[in-house]
């Protein structure tokens, strides 16, 4: 990919969903175009049901667009198979949910190996173990490194899992509501520490959110109304 050229690219996405018979499909996203920088940090926010989890879906291959193309660091994702997709999702794709999704028998940081597990072949499975408790230590859980799930707060929990999404330093980080279950304190904690790995991991953030403090502490925000952004991006 070119220094200028952007990291992801979308092209006329559309989502649709089949309805019963005989009703018309229900329309999620409607023709979305945009680009997103490499480095950059961009918040999406939009009413309840506008669309977002879907959008970062597709954007993250969970989900597929019934027309349009997303392009991700110079790669039509459409033209790939599952293996591919699979690749990309490990490798250069971080995701942060709005449950952390750890593995409760296992420490934090065995859960955040787990992705340097999936793939054998992995550029980043040397020094994984070195590299996570850096980052386990960095987000300031160095003392919790042999602690299960059920030990930590929910912040802490949320901390583990932002690490977990790094751990292969992924180009693109996905964030769907990463605050959204935790309280005002632990909100406000981890906002700054997104925007603080998103410039010194040098990875590309989409958070997905209804907290205003949060999305103000993007570069760019943009908002999605109906499966239609209302300003273009």
């Amino acid at each position: 990919m070119s220094s200028d050229a952007p990291l992801l690219k979308l092209e006329k996405v559309t989502k649709n969903y089949a309805a019963a018979e005989g009703v018309e499909p229900v329309v999620v996203l409607r023709g979305l175009t945009f680009d997103i920088a490499a480095g950059e940090s961009v918040a999406i926010v939009g009413p309840s049901g506008c669309g977002k989890s879907t959008l970062l879906n597709i954007i993250g291959t969970l989900d597929f667009p019934t027309s349009g193309s997303v392009w991700l660091d110079g790669q039509d994702l459409s033209r790939l198979d599952e293996q591919q997709l699979a690749a990309i999702r490990n490798q250069q794709i971080g995701f942060i949910f709005q449950s952390h999704h750890l593995l409760p028998q296992c420490s934090v940081l065995e859960n955040v190996l787990v992705p340097t597990i999936a793939d054998k072949h992995s550029k980043t499975r040397d020094g994984a173990q070195e590299r996570a408790e850096k980052l386990i230590k960095r987000v300031g859980l160095g003392e919790r490194l042999h602690h299960r799930p059920g030990q930590l707060s929910g912040g802490e929990r949320q901390r583990v899992a932002v690490v977990r999404a790094l751990i292969n330093q992924p180009k693109l980080l996905l964030a769907d509501e990463p605050t959204g279950a935790l309280d005002r304190q632990s909100a406000q904690g981890l906002a700054q520490l997104l925007v603080e790995l998103n410039r010194e991991e040098k990875v590309t953030l989409i958070v997905v959110t209804h907290a205003l403090d949060l999305a103000q502490q993007m570069g760019r925000t943009v908002e999605l109304r109906d499966g239609q952004f209302t300003s273009t991006p």
